[in-house]
């Protein structure tokens, strides 16, 4: 079980990342639009420098939402693949049987 400070900077990462993501876009946009003045561009390269760094999306890991883990994670899920195995097993994930041939 990681530590309970690693969950929760990663969950304030991902509250900051949906307050900004609006406002990072519209700045990269500006970056990346080549009839952009050299002034225009630098201007939104300091904005887009000014917001906290833990607001971008890169720095978002994706952790286990039962367990914490940030390895073996499952987007489908949204589970490592210890609690997946554990849910499939007990039959809570409808759908999910284990496989024979």
């Amino acid at each position: 079980m990681p530590k309970t400070s690693a969950i929760e900077r990663n969950k304030k990462r991902i509250r900051l990342n949906e307050k900004y993501k609006a406002k990072r876009a519209e700045l990269k946009t500006l970056l990346l639009n080549p009839e952009a003045t050299d002034e225009e561009f630098f201007a939104a390269q300091k904005k887009l420098q000014k917001l906290p760094r833990n607001s971008a999306a890169e720095r978002i890991r994706n952790r286990c939402s039962l367990s914490g883990r940030p390895r073996a994670f499952n987007r489908k899920y949204g589970v490592s693949r210890i609690t997946f195995r554990e849910l499939a097993l007990s039959g809570k994930i409808p759908g999910v049987t284990k496989s024979s041939w």
